[in-house]
């Protein structure tokens, strides 16, 4: 069973807008070394809407290179339509990776028997899938109820994880788990990690944020798993500012403080995302400084 922290794992763009293969195999590494129980590529934050096809197949398969069956990867395969999401899962499956992150796309609104059709439609041309069904909210996702989130995964066999990000994303764990899908095997939060306490005490087995401080979440994981409650509750807090002003500014924020953690310099971004200017970068800097505790 999936568990644990699963970072998502942003896309590296050279200065002139190309891929920047090197530092993409840095960031992958710093998940491994510091503990990460998976790996995420692309979700989101890893602007997998400003990817070609050929730029996703290139990226997973190097991830896949990079991981080397160490811990397991979750294949982000959402799209706006099943043809595309059918392409990026056999992208996926070609490198051995069988479990894929799909959402809940946001042009179906909230029409029920569409999303059925669309994941009926994934499941029968890719067999082999472990679907982890992601529900982010609006306009990013469709935005479902728990209760129409939880007739997909009913109905659907391939649907063996979710990834809940609606808010408050609470309540929706608390229902989804109460509906006792026998094939679900888990269900994780999102959001950055930004509600991951909560999230975890209501029984969600593990989180799927951005990387830039996937030390910081296992080492809350950790905690959280040896019933060291109030340890993992001071990480949480310690997080908190640097995950407020992640909200903002997302990738560039990830890309920013990969840089200054000397993890991978590579900022630039695809994405129309609000730029950094200095009175940010130095809040950010400061927020840094403030959490090397947590580091060390």
């Amino acid at each position: 069973m999936l568990q644990g922290i699963f970072p998502v794992i942003p896309t590296l763009f050279t200065d002139d807008n190309a891929l920047d293969l090197d530092a993409q195999r840095k960031v992958v590494q710093f998940a491994i070394h510091v503990g990460a129980h998976g790996v995420v590529f692309p979700g989101v934050a890893s602007e997998y809407n400003f990817l070609s096809p050929e730029e996703r197949g290139t990226l997973i398969a190097l991830v896949a290179e990079e991981v080397d069956g160490r811990i397991p990867i979750v294949g982000g395969a959402s799209a706006a339509t099943a043809e595309e999401v059918i392409v990026a899962g056999q992208q996926a499956a070609a490198s051995g990776i069988h479990h894929l992150m799909i959402m809940a796309p946001g042009g179906l609104g909230k029409d029920l028997d569409a999303h059925r059709a669309f994941f009926a439609e994934i499941a029968k041309a890719l067999p082999k899938a472990e679907i982890i069904l992601q529900n982010a909210p609006t306009p990013i996702g469709a935005g479902l109820e728990a209760a129409a989130i939880a007739d997909l995964a009913a109905g659907n066999p391939s649907i063996t994880y979710i990834k809940e990000e609606t808010l408050p994303s609470g309540p929706a764990i608390t229902a989804l788990l109460a509906d006792k899908i026998p094939h679900l095997k888990a269900v994780f939060g999102g959001g950055g990690a930004r509600y991951i306490i909560d999230e975890l005490a209501r029984g969600a087995r593990g989180a799927m944020p951005a990387v830039e401080f996937a030390d910081l979440h296992v080492a809350l994981w950790n905690a959280h798993e040896a019933g060291d409650h109030e340890g993992a509750r001071e990480l949480y807090r310690l997080s908190l500012p640097l995950l407020v002003a992640q909200a903002i500014y997302r990738m560039r924020f990830t890309k920013y403080v990969l840089s200054r953690r000397e993890i991978a310099d590579a900022q630039h971004v695809r994405a129309p995302i609000i730029e950094l200017d200095d009175f940010a970068m130095r809040d950010i800097d400061q927020m840094l400084e403030d959490l090397q505790t947590a580091f060390a």
